[in-house]
């Protein structure tokens, strides 16, 4: 316990923190936009920014407030009215959020992000360096999914990962999830179900716990949240999860108080945060893997232990079709997952120069063919 509260101590130390709000706490139970709730998360967040922290707001709310505005009381399956809906009310959420926070003598800027855009270099750079050039003038970046132009976000993500991901995006201290209850609940000894105030770590037996699946207005649910709380906790961002429809939760979260449930940053990524640099993280994080590569134990070996690049020697067998530049996975002989990382080679390719040494493949593709299948600057090791 004493170590529980001593982490919820050193919250006041974050600098920079997300805060993710999702649909339901931003909307009535007819579905209508509930803007003194609204008001009253934007003069909590105005509280940290007066404290001299960064704070970057990740929104749902923009579907709901399209079906709204459209009169639609339920939220449709297809997809182009989602996108329709999207497109309503993205500007009525924004037009709100600016007027609340003007109020607070506040500036916000408008972020829309795709996983394409997270997942294409340039592109993934340049949201990072936009989020970053808006904190430094104090301005409070609002992030949501494209949901106009977005598919599978649409159909199957939510903005727990968007959240998740946009922290890491810019290295933030705090991932705040804000949600309808006050945190994660498990049962105890006598079978209650009750709040978990502290997670070290986020588990299969935790997530086989989490109940709520989202509702009509959201996609998201506590496993999700649990999902994205693992992955920025093992960048080394805490993460808490807790009741955004309580006044002043922000401001609770970030004095120590016992609130919501804190999820620890791994003990491994304390030190990832600065182990892994932008590079290989965004290949850690922001890709979709294409296919596999199966390796022998040799190869597992000087991947795992000694720190090497992948070789096409190493490789027993290829999985799908892909690219070179392309995310795959490296899986060992029983398909364990062991790392990811950009591929040299185009999945043909290595179909031809797999088991074959360097000097054999010199000899066949010249002395300008890359030595390795996967070189270690662009290979990160699974947990």
């Amino acid at each position: 316990m004493a170590s529980h509260l001593q982490i919820r101590k050193q919250l006041d130390a974050a600098r920079r923190v997300v805060v993710k709000i999702g649909s339901r706490t931003l909307v009535q139970r007819n579905g209508r936009p509930d803007t003194r709730r609204m008001a009253a998360l934007v003069a909590d967040i105005a509280e940290l920014r007066k404290a001299g922290r960064e704070v970057v707001v990740v929104s749902s709310g923009a579907i709901a407030a399209g079906l709204q505005a459209l009169g639609m009381t339920k939220k449709p399956a297809d997809l182009p009215s989602l996108q329709m809906a999207a497109a309503v009310g993205q500007s009525r959420l924004m037009a709100t959020y600016d007027n609340l926070f003007a109020r607070k003598k506040l500036r916000i800027g408008q972020v829309l992000l795709t996983h394409d855009d997270l997942e294409n270099r340039r592109r993934h750079l340049n949201a990072r360096n936009t989020m970053l050039k808006l904190l430094e003038y104090g301005v409070i970046p609002i992030v949501n999914e494209n949901d106009v132009v977005s598919v599978d976000e649409i159909k199957f993500g939510d903005n727990d990962l968007l959240a998740s991901r946009s922290a890491m995006l810019i290295g933030a201290d705090l991932l705040v999830l804000l949600t309808t209850v006050n945190g994660f609940h498990a049962p105890d000894a006598k079978g209650r179900r009750r709040r978990v105030p502290f997670l070290s770590e986020v588990t299969a037996d935790t997530l086989s716990h989490a109940k709520g699946k989202g509702s009509a207005l959201s996609t998201g649910g506590m496993s999700s949240k649990l999902t994205s709380a693992m992955e920025a906790a093992r960048m080394g961002t805490a993460v808490v999860i807790a009741n955004g429809r309580k006044d002043a939760i922000l401001q609770q979260i970030l004095a120590g108080k016992n609130v919501g449930t804190l999820i620890a940053p791994s003990p491994m990524n304390g030190a990832a945060k600065g182990g892994l640099n932008q590079r290989r993280r965004w290949v850690a994080l922001f890709h979709h893997a294409r296919g596999q590569v199966v390796i022998d134990e040799g190869a597992c070996v000087a991947l795992l232990q000694r720190g090497k690049s992948l070789l096409p020697v190493g490789v027993r067998d290829v999985v799908g079709e892909f690219s070179a530049g392309d995310l795959v996975e490296i899986h060992d002989p029983g398909g364990r997952c062991l790392a990811r990382g950009l591929s040299e080679y185009s999945s043909a390719e290595i179909r031809l120069l797999k088991g074959l040494k360097t000097e054999k493949i010199r000899e066949l593709l010249g002395n300008h063919a890359p030595d390795e299948l996967i070189h270690r600057d662009n290979l990160v090791i699974a947990p």
